[in-house]
């Protein structure tokens, strides 16, 4: 496995295709995202990532500021910017109530949730996705993106819709207004 990691070892996704620089998802940065599990730029603790590599596949904890007024809905997704494919793969994405103040460790569980977060869809599955990247491919970035939204992801007539659609599909067609938003960078290698 470490040789297929040092193969494709230039071969990484980038952020310009993250969540973050979709059009529809621009606004403010007037949300500081931060963890007591690893600070901006540093690794992620082994809990966090894939059990297949020896980890928990327990989400880290999660704080931020607070949302600004109007603030109906909070949309978290997280994102491997180095993964070897053409665009990052979506490790989560969960709505959150703005009454929520902080995620607590595995608060993103798609059997246990906590109470006020939704998890959908990801690239794999639903809920926290930890990292798993390729032996010898070097540093993964996980982009933590939190988006205060004026208004609830799907309303009526269908209030399901953002449970089945992969976020590719799902992102795109946000039509809320992006209140504020910030971000958290960890870093995981194998």
């Amino acid at each position: 496995m470490t040789l297929l990691g040092r193969l494709l070892r230039d071969r990484r996704a980038g952020d310009a295709h993250l969540a973050w620089h979709l059009p529809n998802l621009t606004g403010p940065e007037a949300l500081t995202l931060t963890s007591r599990a690893f600070a901006e730029g540093e690794s992620l603790p082994l809990e966090q990532c894939e059990k297949r590599i020896g980890g928990k596949n327990v989400s880290p904890h999660l704080t931020w500021t607070a949302p600004p007024a109007g603030t109906a809905q909070l949309l978290l997704v997280v994102e491997d910017i180095d993964v070897p494919l053409a665009k990052p793969a979506v490790h989560c994405v969960a709505l959150v109530d703005p009454a929520v103040e902080e995620l607590a460790p595995g608060a993103l569980n798609v059997r246990r949730p906590t109470a006020g977060v939704t998890p959908l869809r990801g690239t794999v599955g639903r809920g926290y996705r930890g990292p798993g990247p390729i032996k010898g491919h070097g540093p993964h970035r996980y982009v933590f993106q939190l988006f205060a939204l004026s208004a609830p992801v799907g309303g009526a007539p269908d209030a399901e819709a953002p449970r089945r659609e992969r976020p590719r599909a799902l992102l795109p067609g946000i039509d809320a207004e992006v209140l504020g938003r910030g971000r958290l960078n960890g870093v995981y290698e194998r």
